[in-house]
């Protein structure tokens, strides 16, 4: 495994070990078509909630959450339509999210979880 995805990995983890605190129910993690993947789906109360994770070491190239440009949300937006075409899940709603990771050198992941970014 790279160094890139091994950080990518453990960011996805924190991300999860976040919403779970949060109280959220974990559908599905890495779920992939064709068409892309969806970093985490999961239930926030009755609202489902695709979330594109982004993880760095440091900031020098700017906060992760700003790696996730308005095409990539159109992508995880078209995703979240096609998990739920494909699964059992009927939520009251649907919301994009973002859980930026940063990973210092020394200290615990620091995370920011942007709700309901489109």
């Amino acid at each position: 495994m790279r160094a890139t995805d091994a950080v990518g990995r453990y960011g996805e983890d924190v991300a999860a070990a976040h919403v779970l605190r949060a109280g959220w129910q974990v559908l599905d993690r890495n779920w992939r078509c064709r068409d892309g993947e969806l970093d985490l789906v999961g239930l926030d109360g009755d609202e489902l909630v695709a979330v594109e994770v982004k993880t760095r070491r440091s900031t020098s190239f700017g906060h992760p959450a700003e790696a996730v440009t308005q095409r990539k949300l159109a992508r995880v937006r078209r995703l979240a339509a096609r998990w739920l075409t494909e699964h059992e899940v009927h939520p009251a709603s649907v919301r994009v999210d973002v859980i930026a990771v940063l990973v210092p050198r020394q200290g615990a992941a620091l995370v920011d979880h942007l709700v309901g970014v489109v």
